[in-house]
């Protein structure tokens, strides 16, 4: 297609068009959203077959430090390597949700010179997509309190409606809260609260789906309340999942953008990988597999989290073999786990950043469970010295680990070749496919010890009294056969926070079960993790600003 002016114009990003017909796609096979992003129609997915030969690499993590180790940087840098040696790659990410955007954390586009593009638009908003989840969850809501006022033909007990509303920003004031009051015109006094869109069973759904007809199916299933007589009602009974499902139309589609080396991106969904499974959508992953030899996708937080979940959840659901993990670390994380303070990390201390690598080992173990290869991304930041880079790559190669230093967010694609050559390697000498921790029939606490003493290094769990409750219901009303998506902080291996490193002797505590029968999985909830995060003191937020032109600055 010949190209125009406005195609080359101001920020040397080309045109979605030229990125879709990098991937054979036309200007038909699109819905756009401006000059740098659209949506791929459906259509798509039914025109090309998946590729024999297509790799789908998994990006993950050791435990995180709370500013963040770069994963999606690594992701994209090694996307554009990849691309560098001239293999057909495409990124599969997430997309950014508003609370981090503003909280804590930042941005979620990458860094540096590997990013996806463009970057204000990704994190604020971007296609509507979280918009549509949160109304499409909160429709739901409303139905459900609308069925009381009018009379309560399902016999719901108010008391145990399970069904929470949802909003994509950190607001600690909404996670329990009294709604009715005012009247009798005003609906019938309950608690409830509001979680983050990220925790929406309605994201975790969306994310599953490949059609419009398994994303109604999938949310006709939703559990929403019990009767006074402790029967389910689920969203099919209220007769909505219709209007659930149109309010999602659009946001079914993968989103298409490209990195700072212009490789084609596919960005779709969202869910948290603390408290959901933390990971993009199977209909994105599977469309990527279709157009691109390579596929790079990620998985939120460390391994323990969202690349578990991605191996006993997502992938069984979405039929993917991850052929490789790239294991994200940093200098600065080991130092942390080492013990070292926060504000001495930028201090060069080659001696701690090897004495951090217990929590790098264990992560690094727990892959080979999955039989699947490894590959640590040893991610540079600024402040790291050559002597802590050799001294951790010289104690990781003596005890046979597969790393490669990176330099990706100060020299995109080009300071990932390394990573992206031994990544292929080790591709090309991996045999069969993976195989999960746990099958699916086992009892409900036999896999949540599974992974919690697998995976977490834990000795025992503890079950709350509403845990056991939860147990009991299960297995009542048969969703006993379900897998487990389970919610823990992403700051420590066990459910402790302030146990980093390698943590020993530890008991998982489990407060609650959440059941998500629309999105066919099960939420043992761990220790003090909540589904609606708080602001800190001096958010991300107060950086944010945007000039008379539209100019936005700040997010990072």
């Amino acid at each position: 297609m010949k190209k125009t002016k406005e195609r080359t114009l101001g920020n040397n990003l080309r045109h979605i068009v030229d990125i879709a017909s990098m991937l054979g796609l036309t200007e038909d096979d699109l819905e756009l959203y401006g000059r740098y992003k659209a949506k791929i129609r459906l259509e798509v997915t039914r025109r090309f077959s998946r590729r024999n030969n297509s790799s789908l690499i998994l990006v993950s993590a050791m435990t995180p430090t709370p500013a963040g180790e770069g994963k999606t940087t690594v992701s994209i840098g090694l996307a554009q390597a990849l691309a560098k040696i001239g293999k057909s790659t495409i990124a599969a990410l997430r997309e950014p949700s508003l609370g981090p955007v503003f909280g804590i954390k930042g941005g979620a586009t990458g860094g540096g010179l590997s990013r996806v593009h463009p970057v204000d638009d990704i994190n604020l908003h971007f296609t509507n997509d979280f918009p549509a989840v949160e109304s499409a969850h909160n429709l739901l809501s409303a139905i459900v309190d609308n069925s009381i006022f009018h009379g309560n033909p399902l016999n719901i007990d108010p008391r145990k409606i399970t069904w929470r509303r949802v909003i994509d920003m950190n607001d600690r004031s909404l996670r329990d809260i009294v709604i009715g009051l005012g009247g009798s015109t005003n609906g019938v006094p309950r608690e409830t609260g509001f979680d983050i869109v990220p925790s929406s069973e309605i994201m975790a759904i969306l994310c599953l789906s490949r059609s419009y007809e398994e994303l109604k199916d999938k949310i006709s299933r939703i559990l929403v309340s019990f009767t006074y007589d402790d029967r389910p009602v689920i969203a099919a009974d209220l007769k909505v999942e219709g209007a659930v499902t149109a309010l999602l139309k659009y946001a079914l589609l993968p989103n298409l953008v490209q990195t700072t080396e212009g490789v084609p991106a596919i960005i779709h969904g969202g869910p948290f990988a603390n408290i959901a499974q933390g990971t993009n959508s199977i209909i994105g992953t599977d469309l990527a597999l279709r157009l691109a030899d390579y596929v790079v996708t990620e998985a939120g937080f460390g391994f323990d989290l969202g690349a578990e979940k991605y191996f006993d959840i997502v992938a069984p659901y979405g039929n993917f073999n991850p052929r490789i993990v790239v294991l994200v670390a940093t200098v600065r994380a080991l130092k942390y786990h080492a013990g070292i303070a926060r504000e001495e990390l930028n201090d060069s201390n080659p001696h701690a950043a090897v004495l951090g690598m217990a929590n790098l080992r264990k992560h690094y173990e727990n892959i080979d469970k999955f039989n699947v290869p490894c590959i640590v991304a040893l991610n540079r930041f600024p402040s790291d010295t050559d002597e802590e880079i050799q001294a951790v790559v010289k104690a990781a190669e003596d005890e046979g680990m597969n790393i490669a230093p990176t330099d990706i967010f100060r020299r995109g694609g080009e300071g990932g070749l390394d990573l992206a050559e031994k990544t292929i390697r080790l591709i090309a000498g991996a045999e069969g496919t993976f195989k999960p921790l746990y099958n699916w029939n086992l009892p409900v606490e036999d896999k949540i010890f599974k992974v919690a003493s697998e995976i977490y290094g834990a000795v025992s769990i503890d079950y709350q009294p509403q845990a056991r409750r939860n147990l009991d219901m299960i297995k009542k009303i048969g969703y006993d056969r379900l897998p487990v998506c389970i919610a823990k902080t992403q700051q420590s291996l066990s459910d402790n926070p302030n146990l980093l490193g390698l943590p020993s002797n530890f008991i998982v505590t489990v407060r609650e079960i959440k059941i998500a029968s629309g999105a066919g999985f099960l939420i043992p909830i761990t220790g003090e993790i909540l589904r609606m995060p708080g602001l800190s003191r001096a958010p991300a937020a107060f950086n944010i600003n945007i000039d008379d032109t539209g100019n936005i600055k700040g997010i990072v």
